[in-house]
């Protein structure tokens, strides 16, 4: 292929989006386990990479006592963004879902115990205690799916 020639490369398709619902798209957040959560640290974004769990439809996320995240949620919450997906990398086709919501920790000892059991986080810095957890409620949820076209 010349730089002059405008096909498709081989390894990509033409493609479309399909939007899906809001029980699909928290579907498939549940069928992967790590996203990235968005929140405010310093009046800007901030982005971080976390694994996940699905309660019900509340994505939680364990942290540690002293991280910014769980610093906003404290004490009344803080709306946050979370996104994940899972997209091919050669041929671009798969999905996306972001989620908006309000994030607030979780305080129930029965539930970080449980939360502790199921859901090992991730990174973490050696000797960094994860004994904190935090809920997201989804308020908006939106998703695509990306499709070969044809």
């Amino acid at each position: 292929m010349t730089s002059t020639d405008h096909r498709t490369p081989p390894t990509r398709q033409e493609r479309h989006t399909v939007e899906l619902t809001r029980t699909e798209a928290l579907a498939l957040l549940g069928e992967v386990s790590l996203g990235r959560v968005v929140f405010t640290q310093r009046a800007l974004p901030a982005v971080r990479p976390v694994n996940h769990l699905l309660d019900g439809d509340d994505i939680v996320v364990r942290t540690h006592d002293s991280s910014a995240l769980l610093g906003q949620a404290r004490p009344h919450g803080a709306v946050v963004a979370y996104q994940a997906d899972a997209l091919d990398p050669v041929t671009h086709l798969g999905w996306s879902v972001v989620v908006t919501g309000y994030c607030r920790p979780v305080t129930d000892p029965a539930d970080l115990a449980r939360y502790a059991r199921l859901l090992q986080p991730w990174p973490r810095l050696p000797g960094q205690v994860m004994d904190s957890a935090v809920r997201i409620t989804p308020h908006l949820v939106s998703g695509v799916r990306l499709v070969a076209a044809g």
